[in-house]
């Protein structure tokens, strides 16, 4: 097969990977957004480098713009094939794309009509809300876990990657004239022990795998300093009577900041909370409609936020929680000098009504500036980090006197130390490691890393590049690095014995199986305790007695699970 990757290739955007099989199959791994400078946004306006007429498929990881934000534009210029994605990437595309595709009108109308005072003639958007209305028509939503298979020779299947909700690690298997071969696409890789998720689940076999390298180059401040920090830094500047404000990505970061701040709002006591008065505004109509996706979907978070839930406490919300939506509500934030937080997007100052809000604070000693994920190069975020002292901001130069700080342990990409760590994970190293999504440094401190570590010979993927992979032999392409023979013994499968992967593929499957009936077992509980509340007796009764069986069906497909893994 070859593999041409085709953006996040010298940037952690972009994320666009083409894989071509011999016989003559071809599908797309995402198909991000250009964002940061000028430089990196041109490349939005480049030609795909590709036919996309002979593109039968698109796998999607997850709904971040730099993963799914030219799905619009390649449906714009005949793409018509489907695009695979789990339910709940599903569930968030019809807000982000619909989002996108309003800037790119907004930003086309400004340039316009600024074009025409200079005699320039019009241009036209990038694509536009009926691109992003066509895309959503061809997505097909796949379970965690459910094998898929799209063409002839090729199959898939998702698992959690723990970045946002819906994130995925694809598992893609196929078969050519020497066998089969499993590729692994990493996507975002998320943090181990992080609230509302699940950790990424480790993968043990590929022999080819693209992988991330956001956090390449350096760990990060773990999640419980950053979060002391966060109340803190809340309690500091409120109390010298400043906003503190706090740019972030409307789908996942917003979401856990929420649930943090209702942990500490509900679980202490309200006297003694040292900003109990104090509101927190949510003010993104985006963010707002994303918690909403997420509400639906607990299914996919982690244990201790569906014990909240059953409980009878949303997670996300709180007393103190306002949220915004009209644009009137946002300039009131902005009248207001008084103490409070407000988050809002984009996380890294790109577009949104977060420039508003940096305009009206920048500017002031009391305020706060609190970034809580990555900041890309080329980016307003990521130049306030670095310490400029002067921005400009709807044409006109602010000062940037606020307090600027970064708190890196909210980040949803894994450090250094965790992507080599989900890397040890599998049973034998990968034939091929390509290291993408990262910027230059982060890649090559990285392939330092796994050279010295575990002994693998990753290829640093530099710009737009091809590479041809043959059935256990090594890559060939265009980029510095190859990766190194592999072991002799390690040919074809033979037809006759027990495949270890094949057994694995079965016993994952069944997993799978359980895991969704424990998410039926989930929302009949919830609809017992609804039905409890409302005083619905024979719909309580007839739930419970589903629940009592489901419950009985889980045990023992667990039991058979766990006695099958030992049988091994």
């Amino acid at each position: 097969m070859q593999i041409t990757f085709c953006g996040a290739a010298e940037s952690v955007t972009g994320s666009c990977h083409l894989i071509e099989t011999e016989q003559g199959i071809s599908f797309l791994l995402d198909c991000g957004q250009f964002q940061g400078s000028a430089k990196q946004d041109a490349k939005n306006y480049e030609p795909f480098p590709f036919d996309i007429d002979k593109v039968d498929f698109l796998i999607l990881s997850h709904a971040h713009i730099d993963h799914c934000g030219r799905i619009p534009l390649l449906v714009k210029e005949g793409f018509k094939s489907p695009i695979y994605c789990t339910a709940a990437t599903a569930e968030l595309l019809p807000i982000m794309l619909r989002d996108a595709a309003y800037i790119q009108e907004k930003e086309t109308e400004w340039k316009n009509r600024k074009g025409r005072r200079s005699g320039k003639d019009p241009v036209e958007p990038l694509f536009d809300i009926k691109d992003a209305e066509d895309s959503l028509s061809l997505i097909s939503p796949v379970l965690y876990d459910q094998e898929i298979s799209p063409a002839s020779g090729i199959r898939f299947s998702f698992v959690d990657a723990g970045h946002i909700l819906g994130s995925a690690i694809t598992q893609i298997w196929v078969r050519e004239t020497a066998g089969e071969t499993k590729v692994v696409y990493s996507g975002d890789l998320g943090v181990d022990s992080m609230p509302l998720l699940r950790d990424p689940v480790r993968v043990r076999h590929a022999d080819i795998l693209i992988m991330e390298t956001t956090y390449g180059a350096r760990t990060r401040e773990k999640h419980e300093p950053s979060l002391e920090r966060l109340y803190e830094i809340i309690e500091k500047t409120t109390k010298r009577g400043g906003t503190v404000l706090i740019p972030s990505f409307a789908v996942g970061r917003t979401q856990e900041l929420i649930y943090e701040l209702n942990e500490f709002y509900d679980g202490k006591e309200k006297d003694v909370l040292p900003f109990k008065d104090i509101k927190v505004y949510v003010d993104s109509p985006m963010a707002s409609a994303a918690t909403d996706v997420f509400r639906k979907n607990v299914q996919d978070f982690d244990n201790e936020y569906k014990r909240l839930v059953l409980a009878g406490d949303d997670p996300l919300d709180f007393e103190n929680l306002i949220i915004t939506r009209s644009v009137g509500e946002s300039k009131e934030l902005n009248a207001d000098m008084g103490p409070k937080v407000i988050i809002s997007a984009s996380g890294m100052c790109e577009a949104g009504r977060i420039l508003h809000h940096l305009k009206h604070r920048l500017w002031d000693p009391k305020a706060s500036l609190v970034f809580v994920g990555y900041q890309s190069e080329g980016t307003l975020g990521r130049r306030l980090v670095d310490g400029v002292k002067t921005v400009t901001l709807f044409g006109e130069a602010v000062d940037v006197n606020a307090e600027v700080i970064s708190l890196e342990g909210f980040s949803a990409h894994a450090d250094r130390d965790g992507l080599l760590d989900w890397v040890r994970g599998f049973d034998e190293p990968p034939e091929c490691l390509f290291l993408v999504h990262g910027e230059e440094k982060a890649k090559s401190a990285f392939a330092d890393i796994l050279r010295e570590e575990l002994g693998i010979e990753p290829v640093v993927v530099h710009d737009y590049s091809s590479w041809t992979c043959a059935h256990n032999e090594k890559a060939v392409g265009n980029a510095e690095s190859e990766t190194t023979d592999k072991d002799e013994g390690n040919g074809p499968k033979s037809e006759a014995s027990v495949d270890p992967e094949d057994m694995q593929r079965l016993l994952d499957r069944l997993r799978s199986i359980n895991d969704n009936l424990e998410g039926l077992l989930y929302r009949a509980k919830l609809a017992s305790v609804e039905a409890a509340n409302d005083g619905d007796h024979d719909s309580y009764t007839a739930i419970k007695n589903i629940i009592t069986s489901l419950d009985s069906d889980t045990s023992k497909l667990a039991g058979e699970l766990v006695g099958r893994r030992g049988n091994r």
